[in-house]
């Protein structure tokens, strides 16, 4: 077995950092936490209220799917990239409403600079976690 890169700790310390951020996120909103969804715009209020079911489902695969690639990860366990790879098709479905059919694209440009910037992030992370997993069950790291 190959010896574990001290970066697999770094990138999977990060990975469940990040993706703990959008599992909170959704967390959150779905149990409506009165606070945390007086503090969102108004243009995403809507957006969810009118979302339909098998939005929620693939939102809640990436999400859920994301946090277990980065724990997989952590345990050098090669489900790892699959776990990515599911949370990439959530992500994926999810994105099909938000961006292509509520129009979400027009609410992230109103945001701003920054919303643009994460907005743009989060699939070229998720992708990128993807990528190293699998290279690191290719390098034998991951088992």
């Amino acid at each position: 077995m190959t010896k574990t890169p001290i970066h697999l700790w770094i990138v999977g310390i990060l990975s469940l950092i990040w993706n703990a951020g959008g599992a909170i996120d959704y967390v959150m909103t779905r149990t409506n936490v009165a606070d945390y969804m007086a503090s969102q715009p108004a243009d995403r209020l809507m957006m969810l209220d009118q979302a339909p079911l098998w939005f929620g489902a693939t939102w809640a695969l990436g999400v859920l799917f994301s946090v277990i690639g980065a724990l997989l990860l952590l345990a050098r366990s090669r489900f790892a990239g699959a776990a990515f790879a599911l949370s990439l098709i959530g992500l994926a479905g999810s994105s099909i409403y938000t961006y292509g059919i509520a129009d979400g694209g027009s609410m992230v440009a109103a945001a701003g600079t920054a919303a643009i910037i994460f907005t743009i992030a989060i699939p070229v992370l998720l992708l990128l976690q993807w990528v190293y997993a699998r290279a690191m069950t290719r390098r034998g790291v991951l088992r």
